[in-house]
């Protein structure tokens, strides 16, 4: 049964004269169908996209595709856009130069990117903002390098990452080319909060649609009222981008005899990531020819996520065609659809091994620290970053090379910070290397953000250096186990969706705050850690606080050093559990966590 308040608004959204036709069809029939059933899936559907407003936080916005306010379309992304713009010419423009802003652009391959970039644009030209935007396809590390290159106020990437087809999204970056972080992520909010979704919206309107390139070109060759212009950005940003990755390589490797399968999973790092690998004299590449071209419907590929095994499929079967030819690949790289994050697999044993995006972490940090040791390169006090929900033995690898690790929340935006705290005393140079769990990394300052093509790079110098040795990087990530201990982490996702998923989650996490668990897998709780009220508390009642911007997460270590975070997921309906274990062997560790696992999803599913 729909509300009288949802009711109304699906009503105030078919009376806009200039509603877009396949969103009208849309919620026609969704209204005719609640008509006639009110308690049925049409009327679900209805409350579904219009309980809320479709939230912009710190990852930005993210929602399926369609019709109503909880959903990804033209007026959302306009609301969203003159909301930023709202902020931006408050804080951002110079009443003293009368310079005006400027923000770049970037989209990826999804369903309607391009289209939600022009309609960014025509928003922000109409409110005096000068736009720089990219005219094909650009990865998520090219639009900050853009904002970057560039001198922009802000960034804006249309992309939604990893999420399924129905999927699209709208990502804020700062001036530095770091997504917006929480403090003005909460205002640009607040202005978007105070913009009526039909009637606030200054834009921009042209005469015709036409094609995406004649639409950029029309607005290029006239500046908007106020003298606000559209600069299609040249080749030679993306050559730079390319430029400062290739910068970051670890020193010339030996690639005859070295052989990979590539595959962009339909997404943006085709070309991009393609260039830098042959820069570096990888030539023999294979590409995933189902999955190079790109596509936003990911029709090999439902859920185009790294990290995933069934996101490897494709080019797991090429490695596995090529070996039977007697051509075995030594490693597989996939990007994601706007190629910040990477997967990884390595040939070794006579099989090929998935490796986590911990484990790859782990493996390029020890790369770059021996590389630069041995090239005389290290900077002088050193550092490194990683998320708290990253394998603790990255810490252990970074002391044995005097590299000061720190910790930040979940969140790439939060990594690139840091670089920007180091850039701003004149220390960027310490920065050597941050990565998050999720198989995101960046060993450069070139952007504030994962970069999948500048991680590809290395990770195929890393293999190539370990094949120049008689091993592989499997053979190396074993050696640094027995060195500095075994961790086996894991991550445990409780998918919970729409409006009563959200209530769960919530639920969930409250109770979690309120009535901890005392033990698991027979290990009493030693620590607790509250990151929204600051707050670490030990067995013994001793209290000490948290330097961290607050967050809804939860953390427990147990007597016998086992950590579990739980948090809500910042871009999925999801509630995500991340353990790290400790054992005396690999197949302890993955077999307590093993253990752990059943133990946490009764004790989620007694919660829900």
């Amino acid at each position: 049964m729909i509300t009288t308040e949802i009711a109304e608004n699906v009503r105030l959204w078919l009376e806009q004269p200039d509603l877009a036709e396949e969103l009208r069809a849309e919620l026609s029939a969704l209204e005719r169908a609640a008509a006639n059933d009110p308690n049925g899936a049409a009327a679900d559907e209805l409350n579904d996209r219009f309980y809320r407003d479709l939230e912009f936080g710190t990852a930005g916005m993210r929602g399926v595709i369609g019709a109503g306010s909880n959903r990804m379309n033209l007026y959302t992304v306009r609301r969203i856009t003159q909301g930023l713009a709202d902020y931006i010419n408050a804080e951002k423009r110079d009443a003293a130069t009368r310079k005006r802003p400027s923000v770049a652009i970037g989209y990826d391959n999804r369903i309607q990117s391009d289209a939600f970039a022009f309609e960014t644009a025509c928003v922000l030209l109409a409110n005096g903002i000068d736009v720089y935007i990219y005219p094909a396809l650009a990865p998520t590390p090219a639009l900050s390098f853009a904002v970057r290159h560039c001198g922009c106020d802000a960034g804006v990437m249309i992309t939604a990452s990893h999420n399924t087809k129905e999927y699209n999204g709208y990502k804020v970056y700062d001036s530095a080319g770091e997504q917006s972080l929480p403090n003005e992520a909460d205002a640009i909010a607040a202005r978007i909060e105070s913009v009526k979704i039909f009637g606030d919206v200054k834009t921009v309107a042209l005469a015709f649609g036409g094609p995406f390139a004649e639409r950029l070109a029309v607005c290029a060759a006239r500046p908007a009222d106020g003298g606000a212009r559209l600069t299609i950005l040249p080749d030679g940003v993306m050559d730079a981008f390319i430029e400062a990755v290739l910068a970051l390589s670890m020193g010339k490797r030996n690639f005859s005899g070295f052989s990979a399968v590539y595959t962009p999973l339909n997404g943006t790092g085709n070309i991009p990531v393609r260039r830098a690998l042959a820069a570096i004299g990888l030539t023999d590449l294979h590409i995933v020819r189902e999955q190079e071209a790109a596509d936003g419907e990911f029709p090999t590929c439902p859920y185009p996520n790294p990290e995933k095994k069934e996101a490897l499929a494709r080019g797991l079967a090429l490695c596995e065609r090529l070996r039977a030819e007697g051509r075995p690949p030594d490693i597989l790289l996939a990007t994601d659809p706007d190629c910040d994050r990477v997967g990884v697999a390595v040939l070794h044993k006579g099989a090929y091994r998935l490796l986590t995006g911990n484990e790859v972490g782990v493996l390029l940090l020890d790369f770059i620290c021996r590389s630069r040791k041995a090239a005389g390169t290290m900077p002088k006090k050193p550092v490194a970053v990683k998320t708290i929900v990253s394998s603790p033995l990255a810490a252990a690898v970074a002391e044995r090379y005097g590299v000061e690790m720190i910790n930040v929340l979940t969140g790439f935006k939060f990594i690139g910070r840091q670089i920007t705290l180091l850039e701003e005393r004149g220390e960027a140079e310490r920065y050597i290397f941050g990565f998050e769990e999720s198989c995101g990394y960046m060993s450069g300052t070139h952007v504030r953000d994962k970069d999948a093509v500048n991680a590809c790079v290395l990770i195929a110098e890393l293999a190539a250096a370990c094949k120049e040795e008689g091993r592989t990087i499997a053979d190396r990530l074993e050696e640094i186990c027995r060195a500095y201990g075994f961790c086996e982490n894991a991550l445990i996702e409780f998918a919970m969706d729409g409006e009563s998923g959200m209530k769960r989650i919530g639920r969930i996490m409250r109770t979690l705050r309120e009535r901890p668990p005392r033990e698991l897998f027979h290990a009493p709780v030693a620590e607790t850690a509250d990151y929204l009220s600051s707050r670490r508390l030990a067995a013994d009642g001793r209290e000490s606080g948290i330097d961290l911007p607050k967050a809804d997460v939860l953390e427990f270590v147990f007597s016998d050093g086992t950590g579990l975070i739980a948090r809500p997921s910042g871009t999925e309906p999801k509630l995500k559990i991340y353990l790290a274990v400790s054992g005396a062997t690999r197949e302890a560790s993955v077999s307590a966590a093993q253990v752990l696992r059943e133990e946490i999803g009764a004790l989620i599913d007694g919660i829900a």
